[in-house]
């Protein structure tokens, strides 16, 4: 037996020490909170109505409450959750774990009417075997892919042995989600923003799939990622990865966070008002700079961008969800600023990518003087955590306004507090206090 498939067959998440334990409520909390967010974007209602239509069932469709099966529930939710980019991630993986992950085991263990204690102990093994396929695939493979493309086979993993499949079986359903999951190339959504998005809603579809599949009996090529390369997988059941996850404080795509927090850094260090900067430029990795839409037409645009949330930043002092809605795209200020913003790579910040995303800033005033922040860091990583009472306000500001504030109130005490909520009761709550 591979390390992986023994790992997923002694572990349980009540062998854990409470503080690792918490960060899966943490992860739960924050993945479901952002889905609220994203649940008010097109992408996600057009989604719903594929799911609804394509894939009719029983379970309540979260965010929405229509009737559907595992595979649209995990569709659907995977895609909502992606639709607005606020999600936690992994920096070794370049990636996102929760958004695939946590819609899939939703789903299955909806499906299969799972316990909160099955379900905790499938979420944090999920994220331990995402966090090392991700390696593995990047290790092994020429092309730089999504997350949905290892998310799949990570939910197939957890997944199998959440709903009892045997060791057999669940590599069976390993092997066919990897066969069949999305290798989508992440760098054409970064040069072409659309809905595609970080592919976590067809991962997510196809490790439900997968597992539904061999628990029939359908058979699927070992898969590669699981065993290869060994030394990925040689501290697993020692190093809590889950633990090592970022968080998000603003909804766009992790690489312009650093930017966004030099523009924050130099507007208060120095009282700038955006009438008065001539123009910035932007020092950092490659792939951020490959972040180049100054002039979003859609929300996804407007994600994948490094000038337009960094000019939000200068115009507004923060960037939130309402800052990247269709009225916040016209907003003259903004837009102002952000095609007078450049970006140049750096060949130490390229060094330090992805185990970090370092940018600086250089600022212009109409004045003649130029302000130099100094290398800054996005806020939040796994080195300087956001604190239980930022999530929380997190959680709330994009929840609120999706279900109120009561029913935001009950489902974060259904997460953070008493037993490790069952899916199925998880997802009746999403749905039914949807507005």
């Amino acid at each position: 037996m591979s390390d992986l498939s023994v790992f997923l067959d002694t572990f349980r998440a009540g062998d854990l020490a409470s503080a690792t334990r918490h960060h899966a409520r943490r992860a739960l909390l924050d993945t479901l909170g952002v889905g609220f967010g994203g649940a008010a974007t097109p992408l996600s209602g057009i989604i719903r109505d594929h799911a609804a239509e394509i894939y009719p069932g029983l379970q309540p469709l979260a965010f929405d409450g229509r009737g559907v099966n595992a595979a649209g529930q995990a569709l659907a939710l995977g895609m909502t959750i992606d639709a607005l980019d606020g999600h936690d991630g992994y920096n070794p993986a370049k990636g996102h774990i929760g958004a695939g992950l946590i819609a899939g085991l939703l789903a299955l263990g909806a499906h299969h009417r799972t316990s909160g204690a099955d379900f905790e102990t499938a979420l944090i093994a999920g994220y331990e075997a995402g966090a090392r396929l991700a390696l593995a695939l990047h290790a092994t493979a020429s092309d730089y892919h999504t997350s949905g493309a290892w998310v799949a086979v990570a939910i197939a993993a957890a997944g199998g042995r959440m709903i009892g499949l045997d060791p057999a079986q669940t590599g069976h359903a390993m092997g066919i989600a990897e066969y069949h999951g999305p290798r989508s190339q992440m760098m054409r959504c970064i040069d072409h923003p659309t809905m595609l998005k970080d592919g976590a809603g067809w991962g997510a579809l196809a490790g439900v799939s997968a597992v539904l599949l061999a628990a029939r009996g359908f058979t699927g090529a070992p898969a590669l990622t699981a065993t290869a390369p060994a030394d990925i997988w040689a501290d697993l059941g020692r190093r809590w990865l889950i633990g090592e996850q970022y968080f998000k404080p603003y909804p766009v795509c992790r690489w312009a966070q650093a930017p966004v927090e030099a523009v924050l850094a130099l507007r208060d260090a120095h009282s700038i008002v955006a009438a008065d900067v001539e123009s910035i430029e932007i020092i950092t990795f490659h792939e951020a700079t490959r972040l180049a839409i100054a002039d979003p037409k859609t929300t996804e645009e407007a994600q994948y961008s490094t000038a337009f949330p960094a000019a939000v930043a200068m115009v507004r002092g923060a960037v939130g969800a309402q800052d990247l809605d269709e009225a916040a795209l016209r907003d003259p200020a903004v837009l102002r600023i952000a095609s007078r913003l450049s970006m140049r790579e750096d060949d130490q910040a390229n060094a330090n990518f992805p185990k970090q995303r370092p940018a600086r800033a250089r600022i212009t005033l109409t004045s003649g003087k130029v302000v130099e922040s100094d290398c800054h860091e996005p806020r939040w990583d796994a080195t300087a955590p956001p604190t239980d009472t930022e999530l929380i306000a997190k959680f709330h500001g994009l929840a609120d306004a999706a279900c109120g504030p009561a029913a935001a109130l009950d489902l974060r005490e259904t997460i953070l507090i008493g037993a490790f909520p069952d899916p199925h009761e998880l997802l009746d709550q999403i749905a039914q206090n949807f507005q």
